[in-house]
């Protein structure tokens, strides 16, 4: 499947050609922008896909639910439980994870489903590559916790985010400026790059092994196909690879948002 996801590009000398970020981003279906990557495109549908595809598995997993949970009720719920105990009981706290426990699965299953895309033969498109989605989700993430710092503490809560407590005096305007900075403009940056980054880059190597392959068995002769089998054999290594990669960073994203979050409702900085 490797060597068949992305065919040969050559130059007019018979060069190889690598793969772009454009040859990995189809063009829209429907194009009502005025310019490419402005309308409906495949990134869309596959996150509406997805939606519909959570909605559907995680209502066949909760309607029949059984003392011996079948295959369904067994995904759901331990996938549930997981974010449940392990993300938001350990990080929020005993006493304030339950109200943030539906936002935290939502996001986690979300993640998963749209990363575990890049891996699938024939979607083959991570849709948090794009950054328009890691940034929306992020975004939504970073109202949400200043909206329950300012429920919790009022228009007092920026002072709490961003006055460590125990400062000297003589250091408090610098620290003050970095914890502004670090706070409200490189945390949500950070929180939407990682998984952009990350969800990009996996995705690029792949087709590079891909193209590579493809290049080195076809278009080529000698000793030349053999290095292209070396080169289709690390390149599943890096597919199986990146599915462990794509499962990581669905939690690290709720990881971090349940830190957010924590830190948002915490007495103290």
């Amino acid at each position: 499947m490797i060597p068949l996801a992305l065919p040969a590009a050559t130059n007019e000398s018979g060069g190889f050609v690598a793969p772009t970020i454009d040859d990995l981003h189809l063009p829209e279906i429907l194009p009502w922008g005025a310019h490419y990557g402005e309308g409906f495109g495949k990134q869309m549908l596959l996150v509406l896909l997805s939606v519909a595809l959570i909605s559907w598995f995680l209502v066949a997993a909760s309607r029949r639910r059984q003392m011996v949970p079948g295959k369904f009720q067994f995904l759901g719920e331990s996938g549930y439980n997981f974010v449940r105990n392990n993300v938001a009981k350990d990080l929020i706290g005993e006493k304030d994870f339950k109200p943030f426990v539906p936002v935290l699965v939502s996001l986690f299953f979300f993640i998963l489903v749209n990363n575990l895309f890049g891996s699938i033969p024939f979607i083959q498109l991570p849709t948090t590559s794009h950054v328009g989605t890691a940034y929306a989700l992020a975004g939504m993430v970073y109202i949400t916790w200043i909206v329950l710092g300012i429920k919790r503490h009022g228009i007092g809560y920026f002072k709490v985010a961003v006055v460590p407590s125990g400062v000297p005096k003589a250091f408090l305007v610098p620290v003050i400026l970095i914890e502004i900075v670090s706070t409200f403009l490189v945390r949500p940056l950070t929180h939407s790059l990682r998984l952009f980054a990350t969800m990009l880059a996996g995705h690029m190597i792949i087709a590079l092994a891909a193209s590579g392959s493809a290049f080195l068995l076809t278009e080529t002769s000698g000793a030349m196909p053999v290095l292209g089998v070396l080169t289709m054999a690390g390149g599943v290594g890096m597919y199986l690879f990146e599915i462990f990669i794509q499962v990581l960073q669905a939690y690290v994203f709720v990881l971090l948002t349940a830190v957010y979050i924590q830190g948002s409702i915490s007495e103290a900085h």
